[in-house]
């Protein structure tokens, strides 16, 4: 994998990695605080670049990238994915995309429609419930440990600023009422071929509005996680959502 940069159009330096190998591209986009590298945690990843080129950016203040006007919205996100497509001279993707990313897929998707083949949605919403506004309020109020301080700062290059902007993110999508909002007509747009994948205990997300967005995605399967929380594609979850994630995404065993 190649790391590289480039410049959205409002100035923030977003660093991305690319196999640069052979094949369709296929778009890994993290969850909120993380990065590119969580994938390794998730997908054998030189396994998955010897069938396709992946692409892994870390997400605008994640990581390596930066974000200095402060602009932070699931739409700023999914402008920034299309300005990197643009960039890489790429008309077409497959994706996944995790929390934060499955939301940022959902708005180019809608957007875009053409530009994306098939996408996995881990942890997806529609909108957000009041149940999970409350939720991501009260994450942004915590304090945080030494332990906590230690792991993003060993993740997020930025400063300790740029960490504690990532951390009151949440309470900044609690207090926006237009950012997250797809009802019929909006999800109807989606001409990708769409997995929702979500948990069955997911404390932010109830399984109904995974069922919405089924109903509502022309060309959706739905995979409920038993007992899986949020983003259940970790430890004993990997295997089971690898295996149906590359054959979803058309990238098992030749």
């Amino acid at each position: 994998m190649v790391l590289d940069t480039f410049t959205a159009s409002d100035g923030a330096v977003l660093h991305y990695g690319d196999s640069r190998t052979r094949g369709e591209p296929l778009l890994l986009l993290h969850g909120l605080t993380g990065t590119h590298d969580d994938w390794q945690h998730v997908f054998d990843l030189e396994m998955l670049e010897a069938r396709a080129r992946v692409i892994r950016p870390d997400a605008r203040g994640h990581g390596r990238s930066t974000n200095p006007s402060g602009a932070f919205t699931f739409a700023r996100c999914a402008r920034d994915i299309e300005e990197l497509l643009d960039h890489l001279a790429i008309d077409r993707v497959r994706a996944v995309g995790m929390s934060l990313g499955a939301k940022t897929l959902l708005h180019f998707a809608t957007k875009a429609p053409s530009r994306v083949s098939a996408m996995i949605l881990v942890s997806a919403t529609p909108r957000f419930p009041e149940e999970a506004r409350a939720l991501f309020r009260a994450f942004a109020a915590a304090p945080r440990s030494e332990e906590e301080w230690a792991a993003m700062r060993a993740n997020h290059l930025q400063g300790d600023e740029a960490i504690r902007s990532l951390w009151s993110l949440p309470a900044r999508f609690a207090d926006d009422p237009t950012d997250m909002r797809f009802g019929p007509a909006e999800l109807a747009r989606i001409d990708a071929r769409t997995l929702i994948v979500a948990g069955d205990r997911d404390p932010l997300y109830p399984i109904e509005l995974a069922i919405e967005l089924h109903r509502g995605v022309p060309r959706a399967s739905l995979y409920v996680v038993p007992d899986g929380g949020h983003s259940p594609v970790f430890g004993n979850e990997r295997d089971p959502f690898v295996t149906r994630a590359l054959s979803f995404l058309e990238l098992g065993a030749s």
